[in-house]
């Protein structure tokens, strides 16, 4: 039946390699289901609801993957978005939970049109290389500010704005072991480190008494307050344009370059032959769809599968060994229930890190490529915004090769996705 189902013979693998890639996979990816409901209960969503979400859109999005597309690659809410969700979204611009949830439901449906028609692979193609490099490296940027800020190691200050606080208090030094842990066995090669740097410092944090143990295995919390419970007409407000518009964006670029990057290290694509590209992004649109009615941000392929790869995956086996952990994950509530937010902090951190050396990629010999490059990564974390990063990379790119002479080098997807920003800033500035 696997042979069947999966071609092992014609990938070159068996059930015992691709099982064992999923389980390092998954083991890599894990530490989402403690993040993601540290990060989205900040908007007042039900933390255990979503956990419960977190793993039941990492399995169906997995599973999907799994048997649409037959690759080795393990899906998940992605990190960057659903700091996007929280921090933005729902903090800074005030929009309730449902409706960012209903944003997430259009994005998914926009994207799931844009793969079946080929509009992605033009816009992908329309986008500059230097941009995209800016977009990880400026998100993980974003996600730094946010996980030194969660464990108190910068702090607000009224006269410069940041500072650094108090490290004698608990929750920084927990934060600086954890990321001490994840660095040094990460940089050992040894699997799950980002999950292991979690739990130890949880772990400690109890046994010191920073923190209170309330288990370790239950049955799976109630679903219900997070399920269907997107407000879709309310994210129709003219002023979700440019969140919907991010969303889109991040999600075409995040998922596209993933799975390229991946699939091309499993020998699953060579250049010019994209192989089952399209039903892979296509499980990935339906995956952020899905996860929007269960009640979480976007799910999106995770890097971390190169991991799986790594150890021999080549098939969907993997991903579906993924999705069955992720499910066992489930019974594992009051474990996650007591992870605080300064053992997560420290995994922010890292994946911060990890995400910053795309700024390698940009040509910065070049000025029109380089300034908008620079000005996509800084405004993330001085706007707290991911959509104003995107916005001033994107209008910049375009004015500068305009006033240089070089508009006939701007794509028309750029000059487009330029022109719907200029439009927001001038209509809905809030």
């Amino acid at each position: 039946m696997l042979e069947r189902l999966f071609r092992l013979r014609e990938h070159a693998t068996d059930a015992r390699t691709e099982l064992l890639a999923g389980v390092t996979t998954f083991l890599t990816m894990a530490y989402i289901i403690f993040v993601n409901p540290e990060i989205l209960s900040g908007t007042g969503m039900d933390r255990d609801a979503v956990f419960v979400a977190t793993c039941l859109a990492a399995a169906l999005g997995s599973l999907i993957m799994a048997f649409v597309a037959n690759w080795p690659i393990g899906m998940a809410p992605g990190m960057g978005l659903n700091a996007f969700f929280a921090f933005t979204v729902v903090g800074a611009l005030g929009y309730t939970w449902q409706q960012a949830l209903g944003a997430v439901f259009i994005s998914g449906v926009i994207f799931l049109i844009i793969t079946i028609t080929g509009i992605r692979s033009w816009l992908i193609a329309g986008i500059p290389s230097s941009l995209r490099s800016a977009i990880a490296a400026g998100i993980g940027l974003f996600l730094g500010i946010i996980a030194l800020t969660t464990s108190g190691i910068v702090v607000a200050h009224p006269a410069t704005k940041i500072a650094l606080g108090d490290l004698t208090q608990p929750a920084a030094l927990y934060a600086i072991l954890g990321f001490f842990i994840i660095a040094s066995l990460d940089a050992m090669r040894i699997k799950g480190a980002i999950l292991i740097g979690i739990l130890v410092v949880t772990v400690l944090s109890m046994a010191l008494g920073h923190n209170s143990f309330t288990g370790i295995v239950a049955p799976p919390p109630s679903l219900m307050p997070t399920f269907l419970q997107l407000d879709i007409a309310g994210a129709l407000h003219t002023g979700f344009v440019h969140v919907i518009l991010v969303l889109v964006l991040v999600e075409v670029f995040d998922a596209t370059g993933t799975m390229i990057g991946v699939a091309r290290r499993a020998n699953l694509i060579s250049e010019g032959r994209p192989g089952r590209l399209n039903r892979a992004l296509f499980a990935d649109s339906t995956a952020i769809v899905a996860g929007s009615m269960l009640g979480t941000s976007s799910t999106t392929a995770y890097a971390e599968s190169a991991a799986g790869v790594q150890a021999g995956g080549r098939t969907g086996l993997t991903a579906l060994a993924v999705a069955a952990l992720f499910l066992l994950a489930l019974f594992f509530s009051p474990l996650a229930g007591s992870v605080p937010g300064y053992a997560t902090a420290p995994a922010l951190l890292y994946v911060a890190g990890l995400m910053l050396r795309e700024i390698t990629a940009i040509d910065w010999n070049d000025i029109t490529e380089a300034t908008p490059a620079a000005l996509t990564a800084l405004m993330m974390p001085f706007t707290y915004s991911i959509a104003n990063g995107l916005a001033f990379g994107f209008i910049s790119y375009v004015v500068l090769k305009v006033a240089t002479g070089r508009w006939r080098q701007v794509h028309a997807a750029s000059f487009i996705v330029a022109l719907l920003f200029v439009i927001k800033f001038a209509f809905f500035p809030e």
